[in-house]
């Protein structure tokens, strides 16, 4: 028997004007680093492009889904991708890059970007992209249902993303009245946030609707969980879901590491040149 998980916690984001070109709402905040385990923050942005310059980032992996617009990559190893709506990138900072994230030209970007952790044995590991296009991803249906799997799996349907932190990230489309059923390991840390329509989510039936995050429900670490959702009206909702690093966590900016030493290590090596190396 899967352990059935509910919520034990909902909030509706706050949205907040920074500049003309530039909005934005923090789906997870930073600083609450244990409730929220592996992952560190999740920032909705809508924005245009010169918001986000250059800027480093070493110790995390970045996760940009794109929810509309043209999003445009670049960074100092003369990487660039494009991605349009439903696209990933998955970016592996690891010991360092400096890059930068762009909305193409006359358009307005809105996007996700979620900030995972990497434990101390991984946080100087070599940098990677990851650029994970909706259309190429592993999709599960089921009547009413479409389940694109980003990172790990949902009912034996496997994605091939590389995950130094195992990850389960879904997008789920529920047609009105449909359900479905996610699967994932009981010590997985995990939220949902839902995109658009409204629904009713695990064993209580919590209801939640569009630009809420609904906190999942802690399970018997031993044994296999799931989570039920059924959708009101049409439903759009993104489910993230990880494994606990539970490591001390030292936050700087973009610098994320386990002690106050590594940090003034990250900014001496950015500062002299060693994120170029």
């Amino acid at each position: 028997m899967q352990n059935q998980r509910g919520i034990r916690r909902i909030k509706t984001v706050q949205y907040q004007t920074n500049s003309s070109i530039h909005r934005n709402g923090f789906v997870l905040e930073p600083g609450n680093w244990k409730e929220y385990d592996p992952f560190l923050m999740l920032m909705e942005d809508f924005f245009q492009r010169g918001t986000f310059d250059f800027h480093p980032h070493r110790g995390i992996e970045t996760v940009t889904y794109v929810i509309d617009g043209t999003l445009e990559h670049f960074d100092n190893k003369a990487g660039h991708g494009k991605l349009g709506p439903g696209d990933v990138q998955w970016m592996t900072a690891g010991k360092g890059v400096i890059h930068k994230e762009d909305p193409a030209p006359g358009s307005t970007v809105h996007s996700l970007q979620l900030w995972i952790n990497l434990p101390r044995s991984k946080k100087m590991t070599e940098p990677r992209y990851q650029n994970l296009k909706s259309k190429d991803m592993p999709v599960r249906k089921e009547e009413g249902a479409i389940v694109r799997v980003f990172s790990g799996s949902s009912k034996g349907v496997q994605a091939p993303t590389l995950n130094h932190v195992p990850v389960t990230m879904v997008e789920i489309l529920l047609e009105s009245g449909a359900s479905v059923v996610q699967d994932l390991p009981g010590s997985y840390n995990g939220f949902l946030y839902i995109l658009e329509g409204s629904g009713t989510f695990g064993v209580h039936q919590t209801e939640g609707r569009a630009g809420q995050v609904l906190f999942l429900d802690s399970a018997d670490e031993a044994r296999e969980s799931e989570i039920t959702m059924t959708a009101r009206e049409k439903l759009r909702v993104l489910l993230y879901a990880g494994e606990p690093i539970n490591e001390p966590v030292v936050a700087y900016g973009p610098f994320v590491m386990n002690t106050q030493e590594e940090i003034r290590q990250a900014m001496i090596d950015y500062q002299t040149g060693k994120f170029d190396e």
